[in-house]
């Protein structure tokens, strides 16, 4: 498996785009960072959107490329895939007419560019050959992970973003996850606004850690705050997790 980080970042600026995952050009995990990162050539191959939760910065790109499909004439149809709340707050808040089309119905309902596809957790679903399994983790908002297997047993979890959980790690098992993609969006100094807010600080991503009972192979850190990626880098570096680095814009995971 190969997955390429369109964007990893917990806020925009400059050289640092929204979430964004991209699994053999055609699956997109959040789609954060999507039309400002992909060219039409690579736009026109996306077939199915897992949306972890409908925070603004993992969502807005599918307004986008459906605006790019139409417009171009292509014959894409896209599957935007989550839990129903996911769903229904897209529905309701973002694709609703008013903020902008509902994409659902264009350009009418039998060959809409897209539709929404609901998921229960737990639930796995196939996608070109891979096994995907939406896991609840702990947000402001209904979220989930996504745990994505391909034919010779290779695993990668996605989180989202969460905060502090013990349920998702007891639902993983003992599984073997070979790259766990997990966030850090605060310094630990601002701890009490990240669990505020469902997120992890460096400390609190090592206790999650020490919660799964299998260490993942591989440990990719997503989300960090912009302005405190010094101070997160710094911190996650003292943690002596071997396994564990930082994601950055543009690169490739090969799981």
């Amino acid at each position: 498996m190969k997955i390429r980080v369109l964007g990893c970042s917990g806020a925009e600026f400059p050289g640092h785009n929204p979430p964004g995952f991209l699994l053999d050009g055609s699956i997109l995990f959040d789609a954060g960072s999507l039309t400002n990162v992909l060219d039409r050539k690579a736009q026109s191959k996306i077939r199915d959107i897992f949306i972890t939760h409908a925070h603004l910065d993992h969502v807005r790109g599918i307004s986008f490329l459906a605006d790019n499909i139409i417009v171009e004439k292509r014959k894409q149809r896209v599957n935007i895939i989550s839990i129903p709340s996911v769903l229904r707050a897209i529905k309701r808040n973002l694709l609703n007419d008013s903020l902008w089309p509902d994409f659902t119905m264009i350009p009418d309902y039998e060959n809409a560019v897209l539709r929404y596809i609901p998921v229960k957790p737990f639930t796995p679903l196939e996608v070109n050959g891979y096994r995907i399994v939406p896991h609840t983790v702990s947000h402001s908002v209904p979220a989930v992970g996504y745990l994505v297997e391909n034919s010779r047993g290779r695993r990668f979890f996605y989180t989202g973003d969460t905060g502090p959980t013990c349920s998702t790690w007891e639902r993983i098992g003992d599984l073997a996850i070979h790259s766990l993609v997990i966030e850090t969006s605060f310094p630990d100094s601002m701890k009490d606004l990240a669990i505020l807010t469902g997120h992890l600080t460096p400390r609190l991503l090592k206790e999650e850690l020490l919660k799964l009972k299998r260490m993942p192979e591989r440990i990719y850190v997503t989300h960090p705050k912009p302005q405190h990626l010094k101070t997160i880098r710094r911190e996650l570096s003292r943690l002596g997790i071997g396994s564990l680095r930082m994601l950055e814009d543009g690169e490739t995971i090969e799981v």
